[in-house]
């Protein structure tokens, strides 16, 4: 079976264990975010990519969803002492290391693509991982504070400010421009179904699903989609202010409308929402919450259940 599944970070690579333990032997491909994407003291980080690929590869830690397992700060705490900014976004010693391979190969002239590869023949995640996009993209916010009304990185409205100042504005920067990365369009075109995780629905997801030609390429598919929203709050993270800022309510139902039924053919819903309905889409109820491995596993399987459901 063939597994197309799109995804952001922690609540998207935690379903995406849950989803290889559901449907062992089948080849899945995961198209990544990035426009989570940031360069810092002159490294390419891609957090959403890393997470994945730490998550699959038995390297991430477990406790905060993201970084590497047995991390220390020795780097990070030694530029704070040169005064280097942003102090902020904390990468960890061995995490530095991804980025500084990462930011060679770029500098040498591959693409974020092949250099994703490469980077996953170390830690074997057992997907195939891609890019949404070889082009650069970031997604940054709109705000007004002290410091006036200005556009800053997505990054530091997330960590820095932890959303507290309203969003007015999310945009993803170049994805007019950007052309989905090689392998992306023709891994959709060849699967038999398309899962999507309880990821940000706007700035995981959604960011996706903005790169010229993806949408359009899901929507000739079986697609199944994962609430991140159960009862009227996020599943992990703050996706409310995300929705506030694009005026979704935060609810299971804004979110299946704002993905719509030209893209969703199947809707799992957490049992409080089980009045959820839109026309075209069949909606199932089922505990969400992925609070064990056993339980993230059910989640997936009965994603895929679904899928195969409507695609006979």
């Amino acid at each position: 079976m063939r597994i197309v599944s799109l995804a952001g970070g922690i609540g998207g690579a935690r379903f995406l264990r849950g989803l290889k333990a559901a449907a062992p032997g089948s080849d899945i491909t995961v198209i990544g975010n990035t426009g989570d994407d940031i360069t810092l003291f002159g490294l390419r980080v891609c957090p959403d990519l890393d997470t994945v690929m730490y998550t699959l590869g038995g390297g991430i830690d477990e406790g905060q969803g993201w970084g590497r397992a047995g991390e220390s700060h020795v780097v990070k705490e030694e530029l704070a002492a040169y005064g280097m900014e942003p102090q902020w976004f904390g990468l960890g010693d061995r995490d530095f290391a991804t980025h500084i391979v990462r930011s060679q190969m770029l500098a040498a002239g591959y693409p974020l693509s092949q250099v994703t590869e490469a980077l996953c023949d170390r830690w074997q995640p057992g997907v195939r991982l891609l890019p949404m996009s070889d082009d650069r993209t970031e997604t940054h916010v709109v705000v007004s504070d002290e410091n006036g009304r200005r556009a800053v990185h997505f990054q530091e409205w997330w960590v820095r400010l932890r959303a507290s100042v309203p969003a007015e504005q999310i945009s993803l920067v170049g994805a007019d421009e950007a052309t989905p990365a090689p392998g992306v369009l023709e891994a959709i075109e060849e699967a038999d179904l398309v899962i999507l995780p309880p990821s940000n629905p706007v700035v995981s997801i959604g960011t996706i699903l903005q790169i010229p030609g993806i949408r359009p390429a899901l929507e000739d598919k079986t697609v199944v989609g994962v609430s991140p929203i159960i009862g009227g709050a996020p599943v992990r993270g703050m996706a409310d202010a995300c929705l506030t800022a694009i005026g979704v309510e935060t609810s299971a139902q804004a979110v299946l409308e704002l993905y719509g039924s030209r893209l969703i053919d199947g809707w799992l819903v957490a049992e409080e929402d089980k009045g959820v309905a839109l026309d075209g889409v069949t909606v199932e109820a089922r505990p969400l919450l992925m609070d064990s491995p056993e339980a993230t596993k059910e989640i997936a399987a009965a994603a895929l259940s679904l899928a195969h459901t409507l695609r006979t």
